[in-house]
């Protein structure tokens, strides 16, 4: 029987990327999940509501800490994986902050930044030597489909909301931070996917990044189900969709930002 492969998904205790490890778990090939969480006791929360919610797998999944603005915890992350297994499989980054509340422009977008893509590349570099001793090493980055810079001028459907333009005058409230900052920082994880691509262009290791498309997640403090009365759709479809990129059934886009099924083109626009 050959060995499982072994994944790791970062902010995998909740929203999309709990769908994503549902999605896997409920797989019929067998897989190590290493579920990624700031707080262990919120990873262990999550997988005693996913063993009540997928009763039978042939995969196993375990906690691990994980905190993507901290080296120390990556560092630490990173070694324990070497130690038990001696390489990685597939790394999902999933670690997503909108940042609001009481916090100056410049707190707001480093904070962002941090989570959403130093930390990220800051735990991919670490995890590259782990990724190339696999048999299939698959690095995925999740993107948003609000970081296309063609779609800032789309006004139908779910982009009229999020690209309809202000009122004249200054100040603009709500306008500078969160959504300016989370859309800032997706776009810079997508040319981040490109960079690891063009690095690993002569290397074995399958680069994606994933737009799953508007959730209702809850992201950015949102209720799912006001998101739902926005046209946000389950997310469920974005953990299946997520697994099958992990299964090679999007390998045609290597490289590529990839959407999910339910948009007209599989092939995000840059």
């Amino acid at each position: 029987m050959a060995a499982k492969q072994i994944l790791l998904i970062t902010g995998g205790n909740t929203g999309l990327g709990y769908e994503a490890v549902k999605a896997l778990y409920a797989s019929a090939t067998p897989y190590e999940i290493l579920m990624g969480s700031r707080k262990i006791s919120n990873g262990e929360q999550a997988i005693e509501k996913l063993k009540q919610e997928v009763k039978e797998s042939s995969s196993n999944v375990s906690v691990v800490q994980a905190d993507v603005t901290s080296d120390e915890s990556l560092e630490k992350l990173v070694g324990g994986i070497e130690s038990k297994y001696g390489k990685l499989d597939v790394l999902i980054s999933f670690d997503t902050q909108i940042q609001s509340g009481a916090l100056s422009i410049r707190e707001a977008y480093n904070a962002s930044w941090d989570t959403n893509v130093t930390g990220t590349q800051v735990l991919t570099t670490l995890s590259m030597p782990l990724l190339i001793k696999s048999k299939n090493p698959r690095l995925l980055f999740v993107t948003s489909g609000t970081s296309s810079l063609i779609q800032t001028d789309l006004s139908e459907g779910i982009f009229a909301r999020l690209n309809a333009a202000p009122d004249a005058g200054w100040p603009k409230q709500g306008q500078l931070n969160p959504v300016t900052s989370y859309r800032s920082t997706k776009t810079g994880l997508n040319m981040l996917m490109r960079e690891w691509a063009r690095i690993l262009r002569n290397d074995p290791v399958k680069v994606f990044a994933i737009s799953p498309g508007f959730l209702a997640t809850g992201l950015g403090g949102v209720g799912a189900e006001q998101l739902k009365k926005m046209g946000a759709q389950d997310p469920a479809i974005g953990g299946k969709f997520i697994r099958d990129v992990v299964e090679g059934k999007r390998d045609e886009y290597e490289g590529k930002i990839v959407r999910s099924d339910f948009f007209d083109s599989p092939v995000q626009p840059y």
